[in-house]
């Protein structure tokens, strides 16, 4: 008899992806939400990658979804979803050897059903096979998924990761988390930000723990302020009414970018390890000052109340800009600015160290020093990861005339290029190992939720902007004496082969 895995695995050719790393064991991903956007653009493509690879080749998907499909329609969804957003090709050969690795059940037939599948699944890993359920799902739709998993006695063992919002304010988030915790232990929970699993969010880790030329510099006495900009070119994209009880705070502040301030503003924990830095990111979210709306600006694009399924009348914020203090040793008096907004001018993901500018006594007058504003190490959180350290350096030739210059790296100029992981490819793994060092906490959410309650009681009125901009003007008002990065005078270096 052909053993379990083998028969499960075998398709033809060599694995295409070849990773460093342990082998992961067998698992069946139970995915909620399996014929929905962000199943189709980033999930299937993402676990289909995973099936390829060298380091966890032992998966089998059980999708379920409001939608009636039969086991056929839902894997002619799958190679689709893969052939238009995977980014790594999926031949006719591998598909057919894949194809037997997707079932589905649809929600409406009811827990026994999902257990007689996930059961099936289980047999054909072989016995050391593991569960792992994925939340692809609305935030009113998570506890009815929750109870269905206890119903068909779907939790022990089991971890689950859960999409954002993690509530909308602290009662919400302190309910949500109290009712996932009668069912599921905190060990269990993955609550997610595909932000945190970017190359580069953890590229600042590496830079600031495993570096003498940066740490010593991390604080209040080096550097001025921070920004963590994160613009968008997309527009709803049909999520109108999850937008409106939503808005660019709930949506992207709270879930995505604290997320990204705590790993640059973090302590050095005491060990890479999943404990230790979630008790430093949750030190950094009790640490901040509560968000007053004095520090505010909400926006509001032009055409956004004509959009279907928007109030014509929607006060909703489609842009937020925040000015955020951390009241510990390391960063008091250091502003951190953030920013996030639906149809700007660029769609970005960076974060900006500006660090405090040097005398200027020594240099004659129009040397040029300090005209292009302060050194800056940058951070860009795009796929194709990049940092850049800006400078001021002099500009050949006779007298004193200084230039602004920089040293650039991508991980698009490494021999690894190939094996970079996308977000979400990478925190399904880690939650496969039960490591959740990129992941939320119920103490961090609510912290955040905490230090929310001034602006949620008393938001100030969104400020009207154009699409294709950077938003309302009173955003530099907010930011002065500083200006913002973003947009860039220069461009990105590239790389030239």
């Amino acid at each position: 008899m052909t053993d379990p895995i083998e028969r499960t695995i075998a398709y033809p050719g060599p694995r295409t992806h070849k990773f460093e790393g342990d082998l992961i064991a067998p698992h069946v991903v139970v995915l909620f939400g399996a014929t929905g956007d962000l199943a189709r653009r980033k999930l299937l493509p993402g676990l289909i990658h995973l099936m390829l690879s060298t380091i966890a080749p032992h998966i089998e998907v059980v999708g379920t979804s409001l939608e009636e499909l039969s086991e056929d329609q839902f894997r002619q969804i799958v190679v689709e979803s893969v052939r238009e957003f995977g980014s790594r090709g999926l031949t006719d050969a591998q598909w057919e050897a894949l194809a037997g690795r997707f079932t589905y059940v649809p929600q409406g037939a009811g827990a026994e059903a999902l257990a007689e599948a996930v059961k099936k699944a289980k047999e054909d890993l072989g016995a050391d096979t593991h569960l792992l359920h994925y939340l692809s799902v609305p935030p009113k739709a998570a506890l009815p998924v929750i109870e269905m998993l206890k119903e068909a006695d779907l939790v022990r063992g089991a971890r689950v990761v859960m999409e954002k919002p993690f509530g909308v304010d602290l009662q919400s988030a302190v309910e949500l988390n109290r009712q996932v915790h009668k069912i599921f232990k905190e060990s269990q929970i993955f609550r997610i930000d595909h932000f945190l699993g970017k190359e580069a969010a953890q590229n600042i880790l590496a830079f600031r723990f495993a570096n003498g030329l940066f740490e010593p510099i991390w604080n209040r006495n080096f550097i001025d302020h921070i920004q963590i900009d994160i613009p968008e070119k997309l527009g709803l994209d049909r999520r109108a009414n999850f937008y409106e009880s939503t808005g660019a705070y709930k949506d992207m502040v709270v879930t995505h970018l604290f997320q990204v301030m705590a790993f640059v503003a973090i302590e050095p924990p005491t060990a890479l390890e999943p404990r230790a830095i979630s008790e430093e990111k949750n030190k950094v979210f009790r640490s901040m000052l509560p968000i007053q709306p004095a520090d505010v600006v909400r926006g509001q694009y032009v055409g956004y109340r004509e959009e279907e399924g928007v109030s014509r009348e929607s006060d909703t914020e489609t842009f937020i800009a925040l000015r955020v203090g951390i009241d510990n040793w390391r960063w008091a008096g250091v502003p951190f600015y953030l920013r996030t907004g639906k149809r700007m001018a660029e769609g970005q993901r960076i974060i900006s160290i500006a660090f405090k500018e040097a005398p200027r006594s020594m240099f004659p007058n129009g040397s040029g020093v300090g005209s292009q504003g302060p050194d800056h190490l940058t951070f860009d959180l795009a796929d194709e990861s990049k940092v850049s350290l800006s400078f001021y350096g002099k500009r050949p030739g006779p007298g004193m005339r200084l230039d602004k210059l920089s040293m650039q790296f991508s991980t698009k100029e490494t021999e690894r290029a190939d094996e970079v992981l996308e977000a979400y490819e990478r925190l399904i793994l880690d939650a496969m190992r039960g490591d959740q060092t990129l992941f939320t906490t119920a103490d961090g959410i609510e912290s955040l939720w905490e230090r929310s309650i001034p602006l949620l009681n008393d938001p100030p009125e969104v400020k009207i902007y154009e699409p294709g901009t950077w938003g309302p003007n009173a955003i530099h008002q907010l930011v002065a004496p500083h200006a913002w990065r973003l947009p860039f005078e220069r461009r990105w270096r590239e790389t030239r082969h």
